[in-house]
């Protein structure tokens, strides 16, 4: 999984990096507080953009990370990962989800 933090964000002006997307959907979500996903993971990866709030997540066998609104993480595809907001704050992000989601077992923690 790669996050990339508002300081590190690549200029506006900046080319993008190389390759394409197929089957690719775009969505605004909000989790309440403590609200998570179950673990998946994308056939052709996902791009998590944070809107405002404070999430979390993490990718099979990884420490959790704490994000904030501006942070975007990258899983590549096949990842199993999970995400969610902050126990004590609501998230919203925009998903760039390319490919089938494959749902797999809920996630404590």
């Amino acid at each position: 999984m790669q996050v990339i933090k508002a300081s590190e964000r690549i200029s506006a002006g900046a080319n993008p990096p190389a390759g394409h997307f197929h089957g690719r959907a775009m969505q605004q979500l909000l989790h309440q507080s403590d609200a998570a996903t179950r673990a998946s993971f994308v056939r052709g990866g996902q791009v998590l953009h944070i809107v405002e709030g404070r999430a979390r997540v993490r990718a099979w066998g990884d420490s959790t990370h704490e994000l904030v609104a501006g942070d975007t993480v990258v899983a590549p595809p096949g990842e199993k990962h999970w995400h969610g907001a902050a126990a004590d704050v609501a998230m919203t992000h925009l998903a760039i989800t390319c490919g089938d989601v494959t749902w797999l077992e809920d996630v404590e923690e």
